[in-house]
């Protein structure tokens, strides 16, 4: 059985280059963004990254547990490592914020691809199970639709979409097994099993990491053939 299990979060994210297609999980929050990989990832300074997640860092717009601040993508745009970001939400639903990707984008220094929040989360399955492109009438009339096929299925106008694949997925998990099969807890459930799929390689941290056998079967979201490297995160954070 192949080792996957990494001694530290700098080790696990080591080979991954400049130009790098990457997979980051964030859903209005803490619950799911895999805080230790993005820090270990601003440190090892790979450049000219496309960032695919829901968010492209909403840091404190959307607030956290007890106030404590969270590390989100923000690091990576702040660090100059971000040169397009593929997103439902990349910049905070509030005036009274303006986060980094938002004034790098208004003067034309990082690009955007925006993309309806259950568009993305299709493409992103899509690309995890091997479907190429699908229909879907949301976009449709909206600036979304700009450059793409229409065509009118069951009387409803609809837009083609393409799958969206990547070279890296980060992603937070609450346990795995020494294979990596994976189980999550709340909110981090959202994006990290699809971006899972759709990765060339999944990396992984997670609370706890248990031998083979010890989870039950039946809640076991990601299957261990998805995941690639797993790290378990210390009680004092980055490692």
């Amino acid at each position: 059985m192949k080792d996957k299990i990494f001694g530290s979060f700098r080790e696990a994210v080591s080979d991954i280059p400049d130009g790098a297609v990457i997979m980051i999980d964030g859903f209005g929050g803490p619950g799911g963004c895999p805080q230790n990989l993005i820090l270990a990832l601003k440190e090892h300074g790979a450049k000219d990254l496309t960032i695919i997640g829901n968010t492209v860092g909403l840091g404190p717009a959307f607030g956290s547990p007890g106030g404590k601040p969270y590390v989100d993508a923000n690091v990576l745009v702040e660090n100059g490592q971000v040169k397009k970001a593929i997103a439902s939400f990349p910049f905070p639903a509030t005036s009274a914020v303006y986060s980094p990707f938002e004034k790098l984008y208004r003067e034309g220094k990082v690009e955007l691809e925006l993309v309806p929040q259950g568009t993305l989360a299709e493409r992103i399955r899509a690309g995890g199970v091997g479907i190429g492109a699908f229909y879907t009438p949301t976009g449709v009339g909206t600036i979304v639709e700009k450059g793409k096929e229409k065509r009118v299925i069951d009387g409803r106008e609809m837009l083609l979409e393409y799958a969206l694949k990547a070279d890296y997925a980060l992603i937070r998990a609450y346990k795995a097994d020494k294979m990596g099969n994976l189980i999550y807890k709340g909110t981090s459930r959202s994006f990290n099993p699809l971006m899972a799929m759709a990765a060339r390689i999944t990396i992984v941290e997670v609370d706890e990491i248990v031998e083979v056998g010890e989870l039950d079967p039946e809640v076991i979201v990601t299957p261990c053939i998805f995941v690639d490297r797993i790290v378990r995160i210390p009680p004092d954070g980055l490692k």
